[in-house]
């Protein structure tokens, strides 16, 4: 049975918790799409991390975990991580990673950082760890393939190609220093020798582990609003972030995901540049971002202070639709305590008329979020364990937001530990 867990907003969700939980009962997990460029943080008995590349479940002796050929790999960055986990007292992961994966090369990194200099104040807001560079070279069909790091052949010609192309934008774009084919095939040898243990063809692997009726998880990164296709495009990340994106980029027949996990944050969030509705500003967003998440609502990969704001249910109900959810997992509504009152953005105000309806990019930057104001519950609601005990006003919060984004919530995350989860 294979389950997908994927973010409805704009990433930053908490999917990271609910993965870990569910990894548990997994046999497998499979990271699909992204890279290194965001976050999963995960706090469990060995202490608190944050996960980048690797899937949520190497914690766990009995799960194998998997880099799909979706996923931009940055192989320093994965075998270092590793190194980290294992530097913590975390057994050596079970972990395999797709022939068929393409490489983040040190090249992409630069190119991302010069773009964001050269765009200025027009900047995407990119987390400049490659993504975009690297995504455009593997639709270029300028890329590595994992399995061509094994042939010098191929490498050397592809070298080359890449070296005559890339040296014209970066003496004549950028003003910076060229790339040498030398040293490019020394970097791409030494990727070949760290991640050689590790090099499986994971698609015919994980069709024996479908066949013999596993439990497969697919981990997403990021969110519906950051989907190339159906996010706030050009606001948006390289790959999809859509749980159907799962079975291309894990490499499984798409009828195999029967469900779809879809984890929604109890208030708004996002990192980077966009359109964001129910956005909040000064004191009254400080405070949430103080609050929230495990601490504070700042980028598990960069620091970066997150945009925060009121529960978006027109953003979140679209999220839930493009990602097909089957349930939905709320998150942090322990961070909603401190507040007298909360708002939910129930529609959006464009051109005079009040939509619910998510629109296309150039008419998000134009509506104005319509709010209906609920009252907040006034206390702490870690540790409790069942939906009954919440108190009423959080009970009706939660309730209403199921109400608003038309799928059930079936798991409520009140706290940042693995323990805490209410399951309805």
């Amino acid at each position: 049975m294979v389950r997908a867990i994927v973010g409805a907003n704009w990433g930053d969700e908490g999917k990271g918790k609910i993965t870990d939980m569910l990894a548990k009962e997994s046999d497998i997990v499979i990271r699909f799409q992204g890279g290194a460029n965001a976050g999963h943080t995960i706090i469990n008995n060995y202490g608190r991390f944050a996960l980048h590349l690797l899937p949520s479940g190497v914690f766990y002796d009995h799960v194998t975990n998997i880099i799909g050929n979706g996923v931009a790999l940055n192989i320093p960055y994965l075998i270092n991580e590793v190194k980290a986990l294992t530097s913590q007292g975390v057994p050596m992961p079970h972990l395999l990673v797709s022939d068929r994966a393409h490489v983040l090369m040190p090249y992409h990194t630069l190119f991302d950082q010069y773009e964001e200099e050269r765009l200025g104040g027009k900047s995407f807001g990119s987390t400049k760890s490659g993504i975009a560079p690297f995504y455009s070279d593997k639709f270029a069909k300028i890329g590595f393939q994992v399995s061509e790091l094994f042939d010098d052949d191929v490498l050397k010609d592809r070298v080359e190609k890449v070296c005559t192309l890339k040296n014209v934008v970066l003496e004549h774009l950028y003003h910076k220093p060229v790339l040498k084919p030398d040293e490019l095939l020394q970097t791409l040898h030494e990727y070949r020798d760290m991640i050689a243990p590790f090099v499986c063809d994971t698609s015919a692997y994980l069709a024996g582990a479908v066949k013999e009726g596993k439990k497969i998880l697919l981990e997403g990164q990021l969110g519906s609003m950051k989907d190339p296709d159906h996010g706030i495009y050009p606001m948006v990340t390289s790959s999809s972030t859509l749980a159907a994106f799962g079975a291309i980029g894990a490499g499984i027949p798409p009828y195999e995901i029967k469900q779809i996990t879809t984890v929604v944050k109890a208030y708004s969030s996002s990192v980077g540049a966009g359109p964001f509705v129910s956005e909040i500003f000064g004191d009254e967003a400080e405070a949430l971002r103080r609050h929230g998440g495990d601490k504070g609502e700042y980028g598990a990969t960069t620091g970066r202070p997150r945009r925060v704001g009121w529960f978006d249910a027109v953003a979140t109900r679209y999220g839930c639709r493009v990602q097909g959810a089957t349930e939905v997992a709320l998150t942090v509504v322990d961070a909603l305590g401190y507040l007298d009152e909360l708002k939910i953005c129930t529609g959006y105000e464009l051109d005079g008329e009040v939509i619910t309806d998510f629109p296309v990019t150039s008419k998000v930057y134009k509506a104005k979020p319509v709010y209906e104001t609920v009252p907040g519950w006034k206390c702490d609601v870690r540790g409790i364990r069942s939906f009954d005990e919440l108190p009423e006003n959080c009970r009706s919060y939660i309730e209403r937001i199921e109400e608003l984004i038309g799928v059930r919530i079936s798991l409520v995350s009140n706290g940042p530990g693995r323990e805490d989860i209410i399951e309805r």
